[in-house]
């Protein structure tokens, strides 16, 4: 009997597309893993581990996504230089203030696996916290809800 071969797309054969998605009144989490999994490619059939196989995504309205818990005073973020006593710290709530695209954006970066591929892969994701995009050309302004 005969085994079946299993299908490994090459680099050649990869296509992506642009996906637009829209944060209002998401969970930070859950929406960073839906995009970790598009950025990645396992939506699709032709998902191979070791190609660049996802698509490109777009996230408007990145101020507007929720936290659940009391994350938004407890959660911290870490920042050094590499200089001594020179380590900032960072709550949620203030990073949310000042900087909504950096929360997602390092949100799906834990998400994304720690290689050269994870890097090109967060390459791809482009974080806005209003409704406006440069990438209109790209985008057919389907924005998808869920």
């Amino acid at each position: 009997m005969k085994r079946p071969k299993t299908y490994l797309a090459k680099p050649t054969e990869s296509t992506s597309s642009w996906e637009v998605i829209d944060a209002t009144g998401e969970v930070l989490g859950r929406l960073a893993a839906k995009i970790a999994i598009t950025l990645q490619g396992k939506n699709k059939s032709t998902y191979t581990p070791h190609v660049l196989s996802g698509d490109h995504v777009v996230v408007l309205n990145a101020s507007k996504t929720r936290v659940t818990g009391r994350k938004l005073s407890q959660k911290t973020y870490y920042r050094h230089s590499g200089y001594t006593g020179n380590l900032k710290t960072f709550s949620l709530k203030k990073m949310m203030e000042s900087n909504p695209e950096r929360v997602l954006k390092l949100a799906v970066k834990g998400m994304l696996p720690a290689t050269k591929l994870g890097r090109q892969m967060l390459g791809r994701l482009r974080v806005y916290s209003g409704d406006d995009h440069p990438h209109a050309a790209q985008t057919s302004q389907t924005i998808e809800k869920g």
